[in-house]
């Protein structure tokens, strides 16, 4: 079990390293790799997390910090990171230590050197939480907690013979210009002198090596060597930070104008940089937007730009770089403004495509882009809150659905805490708020957000703020046990603002909770026929979210009368569609249901699997109410008969195996039983 990102490019010497962080992560449970920029400790840390995986009995995570520039992200940024999409209202490290207390696992903070107090303070916090956790992390200095086991990571040997340094560059030439012969007697001394100049740091060995594709080894020497002879004083640059800044610096001169101008203006970025958004943001003046793609293309052939799957990642040695020359263009405040803005616009347009054929491709949008939305948001409601109040409201239910409640509630509660004016924004933003609030389980904060929202959106006048509004108040009332309240808030506002859905989205939200209403009054035929007319509709419109609903009602519906096989179909193809949109609320409600369908059908085994897996799903979301409250009494039914048909020994088994698995693993397997049908 675990997350941890995938390298395509080999893994060269380290083995005395190696030996010392093992060694180190047996006698202390927080180890730090810390070096200069550049000097490869993500890479020896990965490596490390690697090799260690067998040790840890519930796997090894990854959690990349280098987007962060303050503490206010961290905890939340680090429950992503082990697969904690919390949904209570708990601090998020109240919800990280609880999540971590029963575990043997870990984790690997990578890039502390940015908040290196809040995250001495975090893992110290951790550690007293979680008696099985060990923390590896990466960071220019220690994060000063008690306890901790500190590893400097010198670069790659690099001596007379060149050692690991020129194995690196062997193997990264064969990658950028392997029509380029290094085994004649000059060229082998050539690089010799490249990785001994270097000091064999693998980050300037490596951008060394992207300038094959253009200049010789013995090229590559003459040119270095006129540079480094220009730096010598090493009270003002450490021999080792001169090499990297150097060769930093000589990629950046051998760059094209446009191309540094863009390599600057990529700093603003966080995460992965995409192609459509790199053109939005850097484009302007001299760059025009249909040079940004092939521009962006040369960076990477140059290293500067790491690829990644259909976007780029550039690493943060390289970012800093990058944004020093953005200030001396006096351009970052500009770029950073024009980021802000159009991650704005993304956020827009997704909620504005949110009823289409496009909704799953949204969902993953906003998810891919988290860290730089963060970002954006944190600009604007410096600079523009009204526009930061319009982003976060088009934001919230795609957070909500990804897992990000705690995000969206912080941004949510600051934008709506400032003195901005009223209108649909507003009434918006407090529509997000009541459904985040509603899904952490802050009933009563979340009824009084509704009431205040629902006052907006009768000033507003608009058919789509008022069926915002109803949606809002009927969910909080549906979780808190009061369905026949919830069903009247929700017909009332349909039968007010009848017509298509195209023109008020929150219609079909508000069907949605009518629907799960009626069955929780045992309206079921009533139920029935809604959850069949909201599937039509959501075929017609190309949708997800709301057919994943109605597809659970009908599982319920046909469970509870009678008709255990049509119902797992139903359940399964909830799942698919939940799966879609990455929506782990969803998806644990729909591995009850299942749960539910199999046991019926008197198969208690593989109903304990399914259930066991849709708890390592509540688990990880911590919601305390594992769905509408009526739930909770016909969940009971359906483990009694599961146990039943499988034995009490049995049935404890499949259960603890699957619910301690990998949570994607068990999903996998149940999505497995046949392709989802309509029943």
């Amino acid at each position: 079990m675990g997350n941890l990102p995938v390298v395509t490019t080999s893994f060269v010497g380290r083995t005395s390293e190696l030996v010392s962080i093992e060694r180190a992560l047996r006698d202390h449970r927080l180890v730090t790799l810390t070096g200069s920029g550049g000097v490869g400790k993500s890479r020896l840390a990965l490596r490390t997390a690697e090799r260690a995986r067998d040790r840890y009995a519930d796997g090894v995570w990854w959690a990349d910090l280098s987007h962060l520039h303050d503490d206010q992200l961290l905890a939340t940024t680090v429950c992503d990171g082990v697969g904690l999409l919390d949904h209570s209202p708990r601090r998020p490290v109240a919800a990280l230590g609880e999540w971590l207390s029963g575990k043997s696992l870990l984790l690997v903070l990578d890039c502390c050197e940015r908040i290196v107090g809040p995250c001495g303070r975090l893992v110290t916090e951790l550690l007293a939480a979680a008696p099985g956790l060990t923390v590896l992390a990466t960071s220019r200095k220690p994060l000063g907690s008690v306890g901790e086991s500190c590893v400097e990571v010198p670069p790659l040997s690099a001596g007379e013979d060149g050692g690991e340094a020129v194995r690196l560059f062997h193997e990264r030439a064969a990658a950028v210009a392997p029509g380029r012969s290094l085994d004649d007697p000059a060229s082998a001394a050539a690089v010799a002198e490249i990785c001994r100049r270097l000091d064999g740091i693998p980050l300037a060995v490596e951008l060394a090596c992207a300038q094959l594709r253009e200049s010789s080894a013995q090229e590559i020497t003459v040119r270095l060597a006129s540079r480094t002879e220009d730096l010598t004083d090493d009270t003002v640059w450490p021999r080792r930070h001169r090499a990297l800044r150097t060769t930093i610096g000589w990629s950046h001169e051998l760059c094209a104008p446009l191309e540094r101008l863009l390599w600057a203006r990529l700093s603003v970025f966080r995460g992965v940089i995409a192609v459509p958004d790199a053109e939005a943001v850097c484009a302007g003046g001299p760059l025009d937007a249909e040079a940004v793609a092939p521009a962006l293309e040369r960076l990477a052939d140059q290293s500067v730009l790491r690829r990644t799957g259909d976007g780029y990642r550039m690493l943060d040695t390289l970012r800093e770089y990058g944004a020093m020359w953005l200030a001396e263009l006096s351009e970052d405040a500009l770029l950073a403004d024009r980021h802000a803005r159009h991650f704005a616009h993304v956020a827009v347009q997704a909620y504005a495509g949110w009823l289409g054929s496009s909704q799953v491709l949204w969902y993953h949008r906003i998810a891919d882009t988290h860290a730089d939305l963060c970002a954006a948001l944190d600009h604007l409601l410096a600079e523009d809150p009204e526009m930061a109040m319009e982003m976060a409201g088009c934001a919230g239910l795609f957070w909500s659905c990804c897992g990000y409640l705690h995000q969206a509630r912080s941004y949510l509660e600051r934008v709506l805490g400032l003195p901005l004016s009223a209108g649909p924004h507003r009434t918006r933003a407090l529509w997000a708020l009541g459904i985040t609030l509603t899904l952490q389980g802050d009933h009563e904060a979340a009824r009084r957000v509704g009431e205040e929202c629902e006052q907006a959106a009768r000033r507003d006048r608009d058919a789509e703020a008022v069926l915002l509004a109803a949606h809002s108040v009927s969910f909080t009332y549906l979780m808190m046990g009061r369905p026949h309240t919830a069903y009247s808030v929700s017909d009332r506002a349909l039968a007010d603002h009848p017509g298509d859905p195209a023109d008020a989205p929150s219609q079909l939200r508000c069907r949605v909770i009518r629907l799960f209403a009626l069955s929780a009054l045992g309206r079921l035929d009533e139920a029935y026929e809604e959850a069949m007319r909201l599937q039509r509709i959501s075929l017609r419109f190309g949708e997800h979210w709301t057919r994943a609903y109605a597809d659970h009602q009908l599982a319920l519906i046909h469970l509870l009368q009678g008709r255990p096989r049509h119902a797992e179909s139903h359940a399964r193809a909830m799942l698919a569609s939940k799966h879609e949109l990455h929506d782990s609320l969803g998806i644990a409600l729909g591995l009850d249901l299942l749960a539910g369908a199999i046991a019926a059908q008197g198969n208690g085994v593989a109903a304990a699997r399914a259930s066991g897996t849709g708890h390592a799903y509540w688990r990880m979301i911590g919601h305390p109410h594992r769905g509408t409250p009526e739930l909770g009494a016909i969940r009971e039914q359906w483990e009694l008969r599961a146990r039943q048909a499988a034995g009490d020994s049995a049935y404890e088994r499949a259960y603890r195996h699957a619910s301690a698995d990998d949570a994607e693993r068990g999903l996998a397997l149940a999505l497995e039983r046949g392709n989802p049908g309509q029943g």
